[in-house]
């Protein structure tokens, strides 16, 4: 019986261990199922950050290929601009290059000596100077049935042109004409200097001589040196080139080189032969003061649309400046006028250097060349040249 209490008491024990075992493993359940949900809940969160953040990837992807194909777009666009512009800018260039060639013709003209003027500054090399003045005429074509008129008042044009149409008497009859300012086509002017060295020719034809280049400058110095046909002397320097057969021959003495004033051939002794050389005064010729001005005439007015009349071309001038000379017409005094019936004339207009304006633009006096020519023909412009205002020094 006993036995059987003991063991009944032992069996408690293990039940009661049992027991405590279990509310462990319980406990132990709920724990872990409460940390299986946080991690579910942590997972899902992490999900959710995962494909957001997948999203967030794939739309930023996207945005950026639209970005980038849109840089694309436009720098394609701007390759393209810029290949136009360069392709504009050749053009421009080549059309500025064509246009900056100023060419005019230049009629012969008869040169008058005015002055000689003494240096200030003595030259040691006794140079010739001279300098041209070259200004151009700026043309106008004057068409038939046009006039132009100058007035001595520049407001009096300038309100007749604000005006526009005018009624003018002519012979008993009226005639409505159109008041137009016109623009001139641009001038040029600038100083020609040109120097006459006084101790240096140029001479050339040198003859080819299987020499060195040395023996050559030597050969001419030694020519040059004291030479018997007038000229010469003591030679400083020999610029000789054998390819062009040329050479620059610089004397010592001042005014060496103008002993070869009418000489254009001279012997050249060498290996026991004569040769004859070509010899001619060195000039350096350079322009300064270039400058393009672009004419305007304020006291000037272009009368269009003047209708044809039975009466001689100087008649209807007279007529035309009587009434435009009218302060009731809204006129006043007339320093010029050209009027023009039949065919074209050509008006030259000059700088004004009293009225001058500041920069490039100037306004030049009227002056009229009657130069009748066919519309057609070209001619009349190649007559018209420049002044040339030499002074010499």
């Amino acid at each position: 019986m006993e036995r059987l209490k003991e063991e009944l008491k032992e069996w408690k024990e293990r039940v009661e261990k049992a027991e405590k075992a279990k509310a462990d493993l319980l406990l132990c359940v709920s724990s872990v199922e409460e940390e299986y949900v946080k991690a579910e809940e942590e997972l899902a969160k992490l999900k959710e950050l995962q494909e957001k953040q997948h999203k967030d990837i794939i739309t930023s992807r996207e945005t950026h290929e639209r970005e980038l194909y849109v840089l694309n777009e436009e720098n394609d666009e701007l390759k393209r601009e810029i290949e136009k512009l360069k392709e504009e800018l050749a053009e421009c260039s080549s059309q500025l290059s064509r246009d900056a060639q100023i060419k005019k013709k230049v009629a012969e003209t008869k040169m008058k000596f005015t002055e000689m003027e003494d240096l200030k500054d003595d030259d040691p090399s006794m140079n010739t100077h001279c300098v041209f003045s070259v200004t151009t005429k700026i043309p106008f074509r004057l068409n038939q049935n046009q006039a132009l008129l100058t007035f001595e008042d520049e407001e009096v044009a300038q309100r007749l042109i604000k005006m526009g149409k005018h009624t003018v008497n002519l012979d008993n009859k009226t005639a409505d004409v159109t008041v137009k300012p016109f623009t001139l086509e641009m001038g040029i002017k600038f100083e020609l200097h040109i120097t006459i060295s006084g101790n240096k020719i140029n001479v050339s034809e040198v003859p080819e001589l299987p020499i060195p280049e040395d023996w050559m400058r030597d050969k001419l110095e030694l020519n040059f040196y004291k030479s018997e046909q007038g000229g010469g002397g003591e030679v400083e320097n020999v610029n000789y080139d054998r390819q062009s057969r040329t050479a620059v021959i610089t004397f010592l003495k001042p005014g060496a080189a103008n002993g070869f004033v009418g000489h254009t051939k001279y012997p050249f002794f060498v290996n026991g032969r004569c040769h004859k050389l070509s010899v001619s005064r060195n000039v350096d010729v350079h322009l300064e003061k270039f400058q393009l001005y672009c004419g305007i005439s304020k006291k000037t007015i272009l009368l269009k649309g003047i209708q044809e009349m039975e009466d001689d071309e100087e008649s209807v001038q007279d007529m035309i400046e009587i009434h435009f000379q009218k302060p009731s017409n809204s006129g006043g005094e007339i320093e010029k006028i050209k009027y023009v019936s039949k065919g074209v004339t050509w008006v030259c207009f000059e700088e004004d250097t009293l009225n001058a304006i500041c920069g490039f633009h100037r306004e030049p006096n009227l002056r009229v060349q009657s130069v009748r020519e066919d519309p057609l023909d070209a001619r009349a412009a190649s007559k018209l040249g420049y002044k040339f205002s030499p002074a010499w020094g």
